[in-house]
């Protein structure tokens, strides 16, 4: 019997100790590697083609919500499973829109654990009942709006990237340099995309990018 071949994200030694002993308790699962933050979750996926990655949300270096949608770009036999503390859709809606096949809470029973790595797997999806639940009163909330558009989703791609570089304290020509576009651009990129959010500081839009997973505090 082929077993499942897993790697385990989590910036927390003794949590990555803890699902690894438990999960060589499950006949079909083997843990063929460790990553303590997100570039390593990603580097490791590269080098070892794991079946699913076990994804911490909140993690150093690179998010485990980047380092999802960076798995998804370059490893998409991979599939993502999302293990971390936060339950509420302002965690489980990102990172299911970033390719993550699945959601399990840390305060999962292991047999549900165990379940979400089977279902993930075999090509379903897998959520927790708090995040099913989380899901559902997003999916109300936006019935509930009469139609009325999420901003986020009416910035361009360069204005959703130069938000990202903004909250992250890039300056005005750091993000020109990235993008590869005059300082003049990115100042209109900024005027924006702060006018399609209604958001005229810095401060708003760090709660705003917390709020939709673009970063992690």
């Amino acid at each position: 019997m082929r077993k499942i071949k897993v790697l385990i994200a989590d910036d927390h030694t003794l949590v990555r100790d803890g699902i690894r002993s438990m999960l060589n308790l499950v006949a079909n699962v083997e843990v063929i590697g460790e990553a303590k933050n997100g570039k390593e979750a990603v580097e490791k996926t590269r080098q070892l083609a794991p079946d699913v990655v076990l994804m911490d949300l909140a993690m150093p270096t690179m998010s485990g919500l980047d380092a999802t949608r960076k798995i998804r770009r370059e490893s998409p036999r991979t599939k993502v499973l999302a293990l971390t503390q936060y339950d509420d859709n302002e965690y489980v809606i990102p990172v299911i829109e970033a390719g993550a096949r699945g959601f399990v809470t840390k305060m999962a029973a292991f047999s549900e654990l165990a379940s979400a790595i089977q279902a993930v797997y075999n090509g379903d999806s897998f959520l927790s009942p708090s995040a099913a639940t989380a899901l559902v009163e997003e999916c109300q909330q936006k019935i509930g709006a009469e139609g009325e558009k999420d901003p986020y989703q009416q910035l361009t791609d360069r204005e959703r990237e130069t938000l990202r570089l903004v909250v992250e304290g890039y300056t005005t020509k750091e993000i020109a340099d990235t993008l590869v576009v005059s300082p003049k651009t990115v100042e209109w990129y900024k005027s924006s995309l702060r006018k399609k959010l209604n958001i005229n500081n810095r401060t708003e839009l760090i709660k705003f990018a917390i709020r939709k997973g673009l970063i992690t505090v």
